[in-house]
């Protein structure tokens, strides 16, 4: 009966639209850090003053940054706005809203023709893409048995994260960050197609018309043991933004600044060989939480993984590219313990409340990395750009693994329960 309903459920159209909408999620997010420099190069070279083109570098980089802190804004400000809204109008309702979102901004993205305009259009990027995850984990969690439903988050963050490889091929072939930007568009509207026969969630549906409040997210700060569950949550993979953009998106600063002299000059390849190990280092973080019937033991051993991984980077990078994309696959294969955090963000709450916390704690994960970006871009100016870093890292890592520990474990957790009341029967 187990090994039939493990094969049956993995194969369901809600882990297939699931997985394929967060495929084309990934393919958007990870397009901007690829094309950063070739878009930036373009528009500013046309809009700025001739005398000012001998910096542009450094315009690119200012500028960049900028453009991805809009972006990560507009997934915290999406993030909330989505994650309410799976509690109070359903999983389906969010998972397809912010899928037509995010593909109507992805063509706009490529008609761009200055910095203003292209910030604002990675804000609403970012604000569309903050729904589709969430709403797709929580779906899949609340429709298939507790044994599988870990490996069902599984194949949705596996599928969904070779986006980024996609992306990194289209951008290496195509070679025109235009088009690229058009491909997630279309990519995006012929998921919609699939919706047909998807159906919202039984539990969901349970307590719909019942009297319990539903996404509340101001709950989430109303009681100090809810509060720290749920930022133990969101900390456990902040790890895995901090190896994406601190060391991988801006491969190129960090390891000229490592003293790299045959430094990878974009961000495309490094980008494309991290999440190429992040796909199969979250294949098997949840093949080995399956195994050892943890989420927590599960989780201990990636975030270690990720901490040695991260310290072979700044000590034995070598003027080897062959070294390197060895170094950023290892990476991210143990920061790819991404599935395994959703499957806990999800676990871990009512069904009254579960598609906001599943929904938000991923984006203020990824809107971690303004803060990140800020203090690095102050410690820098007094340690150096590498020992800013390594400083981060340190506060990261800690923080994860204290809120390992202060979890507990939700393997065996049944979830069709309100929060705070008590589980139904």
């Amino acid at each position: 009966m187990y090994q039939k309903g493990y094969h049956v459920n993995l194969l369901n159209k809600v882990v297939i639209v699931a997985a394929l909408g967060y495929f084309v999620d990934i393919y958007d997010l990870v397009l901007f850090g690829m094309e950063r420099v070739a878009s930036l190069r373009d528009i500013l070279t046309q809009t700025l003053p001739q005398e000012e083109l001998v910096n542009i570098d450094q315009y690119i980089e200012k500028v960049g940054t900028q453009l991805l802190n809009w972006q990560m804004f507009g997934m915290l400000v999406g993030g909330i706005v989505w994650g309410v809204l799976a509690d109070k109008k359903g999983r389906l309702s969010v998972l397809f809203g912010s899928i037509i979102t995010y593909s109507v901004a992805n063509v706009l993205n490529g008609m761009v023709n200055d910095t203003d305009a292209y910030a604002v259009l990675r804000f609403v990027s970012g604000f569309g893409l903050a729904g589709e995850l969430g709403a797709g984990v929580t779906l899949v969690s609340e429709t298939m048995p507790k044994e599988t439903r870990g490996m069902g988050t599984t194949m949705v963050a596996t599928i969904g994260l070779l986006g980024a490889v996609f992306a990194g091929l289209t951008t290496y072939y195509i070679n025109n960050w235009r088009m690229s930007y058009y491909i997630g568009g279309v990519l995006g509207f012929l998921l919609l197609l699939l919706r047909i026969g998807v159906y919202e969630s039984g539990m969901y549906s349970n307590i719909k018309h019942s009297k319990a409040q539903r996404g509340n997210f101001l709950y989430l700060f109303s009681h100090r043991g809810v509060l720290l569950k749920y930022f133990s949550v969101i900390l456990i993979a902040l790890p895995v933004w901090y190896v994406t953009y601190m060391l991988i998106q801006f491969a190129p600063e960090m390891t000229k600044a490592l003293g790299m002299h045959n430094y990878p000059k974009e961000a495309r390849i490094p980008i494309m060989v991290e999440y190429m190990g992040v796909s199969l280092g979250d294949l098997s973080s949840g093949f080995l939480s399956q195994r050892l019937r943890s989420r927590k033991k599960a989780l201990y051993v990636f975030i270690l993984g990720t901490m040695v991984a991260t310290s072979i980077y700044f000590l034995f990078v070598q003027d080897s590219l062959l070294w390197f994309y060895f170094i950023v696959f290892v990476l991210g294969y143990f920061a790819g313990y991404w599935a395994v955090f959703m499957a806990v963000a999800a676990e871990s709450f009512g069904t009254n409340i579960r598609g906001t916390v599943a929904t938000t704690a991923p984006n203020f994960v990824r809107g971690s990395v303004p803060l990140m970006s800020i203090s690095h871009l102050y410690l820098k100016d007094y340690v150096g750009s590498v020992n800013s870093a390594v400083m981060i890292g340190i506060v990261i890592f800690v923080l994860a693994l204290w809120s390992v520990s202060n979890l507990k474990e939700t393997f065996h957790k049944e979830l069709n329960y309100i929060e705070g009341e008590e589980i139904i029967p």
